[in-house]
């Protein structure tokens, strides 16, 4: 059986046994509603309070700021939807960037269908967003800054202190998708000014449809779900008690290893980053050289299609992806590679390849052989290719 060499963790991650293992009891044994007031549910409703402790803990927040949800975009929807509804007296704009994930960007152009303006700014080559330029975006009717703290296709790092600085100077509410950050980037909401934020467990090696909103006491916003009054009244529906707690404890050994873990992610990354671009010519980096993910890699190979590419590592075991797993197979290029710059053609040939701490050297290696191997078999069908060789002579 031929080996798989998983490179897409961004996309999700393996659920660590001990995450399985404390999960398990609550879907067999201690399986209560936590609503109900005999004594049976209450190890159910313990195991929520323990996991919204826990992840309180991860960010400096208090237990009562964390609201759990079905994921991410949930997340993301509940953010600004609810936003803009409780704040429209104030105001109906709203800022974000053109590199968020669709969850963001969908809900906005949702949001624009029902009487609200947002700007989209601008970011610059390495995918960071450019302060000057958010500071000039602001208007007297701002009521909502929302910029994702790591992007996930480039792995870019925003500044986000300096963007909740300028959020709280103006009396603007901040918040930002941290589903590929929370877990792998420290984060405290209090230093970096933050009002909300979006997470998912999905990304952190813990369960999938289970996330949480982190609400800052304070902010006005209303109920996403309406129901039987669970999340203190505001996202109703009986609580994922064990995706609550494959949750909890995922956020528990993710902070535990956190520095290790990047360290170690890190070492990798730069080795793969660094043989790729020596052995590959006509490739480039994408997404800031030093202020990204520890774990994400993301090329652009010059001459090929990147679908092609996805299939041909398939066939030797390597799963990568060509942007964002989240938009279902779609063949448009990267709206995150075009608003660094890219052109079309080349952003067509895009590679993400997201690390996780159990990679290893030898895959690297493996995979780099795999990547100079696909791409020159690739360039050698290409007229674009065969064009610029007979205009430029062979690849210094």
């Amino acid at each position: 059986m031929k080996q798989t060499i998983y490179l897409d963790n961004a996309a999700t991650t393996r659920v660590r046994p001990e995450v399985v293992e404390a999960m398990l009891p609550y879907f067999t044994e201690l399986y209560g509603n936590p609503s109900s007031v005999y004594e049976f549910a209450s190890p159910a409703k313990q195991a929520i309070t323990a996991a919204r402790e826990t992840i309180a803990g991860a960010l400096g927040a208090k237990p009562q700021e964390i609201y759990f949800t079905g994921g991410g975009s949930e997340s993301d929807n509940w953010a600004l939807k609810a936003t803009a509804e409780a704040y429209q007296a104030k105001g109906k704009h709203i800022i974000t960037t053109k590199i968020e994930h669709h969850a963001i960007l969908h809900t906005c152009e949702y949001l624009e269908k029902h009487g609200f303006e947002v700007t989209y700014l601008d970011v610059d080559e390495f995918g960071t967003v450019k302060l000057d330029e958010l500071r000039k975006a602001i208007r007297p009717d701002t009521i909502l800054i929302s910029v994702m703290f790591a992007n996930n296709e480039i792995g870019t790092i925003q500044p986000v202190k300096e963007i909740g600085a300028i959020a709280k100077e103006h009396g603007i509410l901040f918040h930002t998708d941290a589903v590929q950050a929370f877990g792998h980037e420290p984060i405290n909401v209090d230093e970096l000014n933050i009002d909300m934020l979006s997470a998912s467990g999905h990304k952190l090696n813990g369960p999938k449809g289970v996330g949480f909103l982190y609400i800052r006491t304070g902010v006005k916003i209303r109920s996403f779900i309406q129901g039987g009054g669970q999340e203190k009244g505001r996202r109703s529906g009986t609580e994922n008690v064990p995706g609550i707690v494959g949750l909890g404890k995922a956020a528990e050994i993710a902070m535990a290893n956190l520095e290790e873990n990047k360290e170690k992610e890190a070492k990798l990354r730069d080795y793969l980053i660094g043989r790729v671009l020596k052995e590959v010519p006509f490739t480039r980096l994408n997404g800031h050289p030093t202020e990204r993910l520890s774990n994400n890699a993301n090329f652009a190979f010059q001459f090929i299609e990147g679908e092609s590419l996805l299939i041909m590592l398939d066939m030797d075991g390597i799963c990568g992806s060509s942007g964002s797993a989240g938009t279902s197979g779609s063949l448009d290029p990267s709206h995150v590679l075009l608003a660094i710059g890219l052109p079309h053609e080349i952003a067509h040939g895009s590679l993400r390849l997201t690390l996780s701490e159990t990679n290893t050297k030898e895959e690297m290696d493996f995979v780099v052989e795999s990547i100079k191997r696909i791409v020159e078999r690739l360039r050698s069908m290409s007229p674009l290719y065969e064009d610029y060789m007979k205009k430029h002579g062979e690849a210094q």
